[in-house]
């Protein structure tokens, strides 16, 4: 008997196996790829969990075991991408784990569960905007995967509560069956400086700017903002951080794509940032500009309402009169130590070890543990 209750506690104490979607890894990071990075480093630490990487074809893996945390290992699918997204819309079969090997749990960490044989699954749903728009997402496929594998998951991983109940609403799925895990912002934000001289020079930085940072793309609000930021001359110049092609102007820039420690002195230089997005599933840089002190104006959408938490410019979609009210008081904003206090201390509550933990969870109650 004793043998056998040893062996029940054993069991009970061995950490989770964990095979999760290490795509977003690969290539440019956007809001994506960071929470992807930033989960994974915060779960290799954890003892209670052990995971593994999987990218779909041999390509990705091989770049993917150079994108990981350490200690942290890779597995490859030898089939094109192409090919395995038609055959889980239809059933769970090619499985994950005839390639990567056995698990308890697999996580799609980018709105798709892949097949899966006996491991529970669980799915990470960032927003709905491809549901309206899905030729915006370049996967017109993507609607149709997404509803399988929201189906199919034991439990499906949002970043807000809104996303949370429109999932639930219009994927169709019980409600408590949804787990909110918000994203966190790294401790380096909070010691941010304004960009170097070398840098401005770099990439060609006014004195004083509105920044934007993200991918472009049609929800984003951009016409509104650069309609917006050229009807007022007394703006500063506005940047552009972030992969894709934006409207160009003489009073507007794009800085490309910068690496995460460039973004951070370039958010914290920034008179004000602006998120003018039609739809957001969280806001990231929302949350990463207040722990710069940085003003914030955004769209009063329920994600980015529910992130800002009551420090932020919140300004209906499409009102340019307003957007440009919005911007003007957050570049006059004279920062008080009361509003500066306030800010930072709300970035502080969202950190990716609280993010990592309710992941942790989810998988144990997806896998019944």
């Amino acid at each position: 008997m004793a043998k056998s209750s040893q062996s029940s506690a054993e069991r009970e104490a061995a950490p989770l196996r964990v095979l999760f979607d290490g795509t977003p890894l690969i290539g440019e990071r956007t809001g994506v790829g960071r929470y992807t990075f930033s989960l994974t480093e915060e779960l290799a630490s954890m003892p209670e969990v052990r995971s593994r990487g999987v990218a779909f074809t041999v390509r990705g893996w091989r770049k993917l075991r150079r994108m990981l945390p350490h200690g942290v290992t890779a597995a490859g699918m030898p089939v094109p991408a192409r090919l395995l997204r038609a055959a889980w819309r239809r059933s769970r079969i090619p499985p994950v784990e005839l390639f990567a090997g056995f698990a308890d749990v697999v996580h799609g960490t980018n709105f798709v569960l892949p097949g899966t044989l006996r491991a529970a699954g669980v799915v990470t749903i960032h927003d709905l905007a491809f549901l309206d728009r899905p030729e915006s997402a370049g996967q017109p496929d993507l609607p149709a995967l997404v509803r399988v594998s929201a189906r199919r998951a034991k439990v499906i991983c949002t970043p807000t509560a809104a996303v949370a109940d429109k999932v639930a609403e219009r994927l169709e799925v019980d409600r408590d069956k949804i787990m909110v895990t918000p994203l966190g912002v790294d401790p380096s934000w909070f010691a941010a400086q304004p960009p170097t001289e070398r840098l401005r020079q770099r990439l060609s930085l006014p004195s004083k700017y509105v920044l934007f940072v993200g991918a472009a793309g049609p929800r984003k609000g951009l016409r509104w903002l650069a309609k917006a930021h050229q009807a007022d001359p007394g703006l500063p110049p506005l940047v552009y951080v972030g992969p894709g092609t934006f409207e160009a102007s003489p009073r507007s820039l794009h800085a490309g794509y910068v690496s995460d420690v460039d973004l951070r002195s370039v958010m914290a230089g920034a008179s004000a940032l602006v998120l003018p997005s039609r739809d957001e599933g969280f806001g990231l840089p929302v949350l990463e500009a207040m722990a710069c002190d940085v003003p914030v104006v955004c769209t009063d959408v329920p994600a980015l309402r529910e992130v800002s938490g009551g420090h932020a410019h919140l300004v209906p979609y499409g009102d340019v009169d307003a957007l440009i009210a919005a911007m003007n008081a957050a570049v006059a904003d004279s920062r008080t130590p009361e509003a500066s206090v306030a800010r930072r201390a709300h970035a502080a509550t969202y950190t990716w070890r609280r993010c990592a933990e309710l992941t942790v969870a989810a998988y144990r109650k997806a896998a019944g543990k």
